[in-house]
């Protein structure tokens, strides 16, 4: 059993390398043979579709993402240490080639040609994001630690558009220092007491 789990993860993580490098439909299950080693038939075997597939990874990412962002608040309860590491985390992927987009956001770039079922777990990933982005601008706001101009649920939706798009212009440029040039300016407002 330990190996059919091995290389279930094997196929969701060299599908996420391959999406990253060239979106959904930039690869086929030979591609995915051809890198794990194993044959098209033990894939479809885990996973029946590309949809299927797909779908899984996702939503295998959300399980990771929402574990990492608990993880995150219970090493870090400060609402700002809390921001910076995020957006940390995303500038480290965005210095390695091969991860330099959240799966998610490059997803959500092909909505209109996606299967509905992935369509349908990207949506909860953003939805997921969103409310946790909320509390923590609602808790930095009740601190006294980050100054909003608008609603929690609104300067949470700016944030994650910022570090969203800035790993797109940095992809765009093929300059990992346009993500910091994007995302330094949104921290230091949401940090910075405006008189």
């Amino acid at each position: 059993m330990t190996n059919l789990s091995t290389t279930f993860e094997d196929i969701l993580n060299c599908t996420r390398r391959l999406i990253a490098a060239g979106g959904y439909n930039g690869f086929s299950y030979a591609d995915i043979s051809e890198v794990v080693g194993i044959r098209k038939a033990s894939i479809h075997h885990h996973f029946p579709s590309k949809a299927d597939l797909v779908q899984k990874l996702v939503a295998w990412h959300r399980a990771q993402a929402e574990a990492g962002l608990a993880k995150l608040v219970d090493a870090r309860p400060d609402p700002v240490d809390q921001l910076r590491a995020y957006a940390d985390h995303w500038a480290a992927c965005v210095a390695d080639p091969t991860m330099s987009f959240c799966i998610c956001a490059l997803l959500a770039t092909e909505m209109p040609v996606l299967p509905a079922e992935v369509v349908t777990e990207v949506k909860a990933y953003f939805r997921g994001l969103s409310e946790w982005m909320t509390g923590v601008m609602e808790r930095g706001h009740a601190q006294g630690k980050l100054f909003l101009s608008e609603t929690p649920r609104i300067e949470a939706e700016a944030f994650m558009a910022t570090v969203h798009g800035a790993m797109l212009s940095a992809r765009a440029y093929g300059d990992p220092a346009v993500y910091r040039t994007v995302t330094g300016p949104i921290l230091d407002r949401l940090t910075s007491r405006r008189h």
